[in-house]
């Protein structure tokens, strides 16, 4: 029922932002863009989930070499349209990711394993990428304006964020499932599910901290293609700000994508952050100078770029749905 009701106020909110900059103003603007520039814009996108889809097979090591790069991006993908549509933090498409690879012959252990890591390693980047941002802000916009006290409450934000972020890598490291069943057993709560599989729950457990004690180059690494991937958002800022008339140096770009992707991740707890989001990205653009309407329909690309990704998703999902069936009927269908 929240669900539903924080979709609803989400609407509205984004109706409202419509409305008081007006509809005519925003197809004005948007009628400069023709479809070759809207293919373009989606370019950085296509950038950004190659390079995050090459992140999690570095992590994936030797169980993911047997699996194609492009089935592993149409996995990642599957799964991302599930994190993008509910409202789970963005971890509801993740144990998908660890099942679908399961058909590839990788184990489960080791699937759910690199999941964890990869989530983890692409967090990561992105604290760094918020980082990098936030001093852009302060050296392009200064501590003293309104905008600087925004990115302060943002940097401030960010610290609590690497707290937690430092705690959960600790937790993998003590055993993030065997922390979570221990939990759950001190509170009284019984679990079947978690009980009967208790024992796997562990063996990923082991698969983690054997990753963390043996392969290092590859958690560094990952990190590093990941913030790469991070970066390719600034890409997509620069190109939609060129493209509606204005003016945009890279450093503002970069600067703006990743407190965009900060405003995002705060509001995770509304289905595809919707309201928060394009009000967060109206504000942003005001800071920086630009117009009430450059800002909105800067929000509503990005909304046509997320549309045109759930759409690839949904089909990506049908795609490794209907492959899943097909082994389950050849596995049940007598020899």
């Amino acid at each position: 029922m929240l669900r539903y009701f924080l979709l609803a106020l989400g609407l509205a909110v984004l109706g409202l932002l419509v409305w008081r900059v007006g509809p005519g103003h925003i197809y004005e603007a948007a009628s400069q863009l023709g479809p070759v520039t809207l293919l373009i814009i989606l370019i950085p996108s296509v950038l950004m989930y190659t390079i995050e889809a090459y992140g999690w097979k570095i992590v994936l090591g030797p169980a993911g070499k047997a699996v194609a790069f492009w089935r592993l991006f149409t996995i990642r993908t599957a799964g991302e349209v599930v994190n993008m549509t509910t409202p789970t933090a963005y971890l509801g498409g993740e144990p998908l990711k660890a099942y679908l690879l399961k058909q590839h012959n990788v184990p489960m252990a080791e699937g759910a394993a690199s999941v964890v890591i990869a989530k983890t390693t692409m967090t990561i980047a992105e604290v760094f990428f918020i980082l990098m941002g936030i001093a852009l802000g302060f050296l392009l916009l200064g501590a003293g304006s309104s905008a600087g006290q925004t990115i302060t409450a943002a940097l401030v934000s960010v610290g609590l964020l690497v707290c937690s972020i430092a705690g959960f890598v600790f937790i993998q490291h003590r055993g993030l499932f065997a922390s979570i069943l221990s939990i759950v057993k001190k509170l009284g709560v019984r679990i079947r599910t978690l009980e009967a599989q208790e024992e796997h729950l562990r063996s990923i457990d082991q698969t983690i901290l054997n990753f963390y004690r043996h392969h290092k180059r590859a958690f560094l690494a990952s990190t590093g293609v990941y913030f790469f991937g991070w970066l390719a958002e600034s890409l997509e800022v620069f190109g939609i700000i060129y493209f509606l008339g204005g003016s945009v140096s890279f450093l503002a770009a970069i600067s703006i994508g990743a407190l965009a992707v900060f405003i995002k991740g705060g509001s995770f707890f509304i289905p595809g952050s919707l309201g928060a989001q394009d009000a967060g990205n109206l504000l942003l653009l005001q800071a920086f100078g630009y117009s009430d309407v450059t800002g909105i329909t800067f929000a509503l690309l990005r909304r046509f770029r997320e549309l045109v990704w759930i759409a690839i998703g949904l089909l990506c999902l049908a795609m490794v749905g209907k492959r899943g069936m097909n082994q389950d009927q050849r596995v049940e269908s007598p020899s």
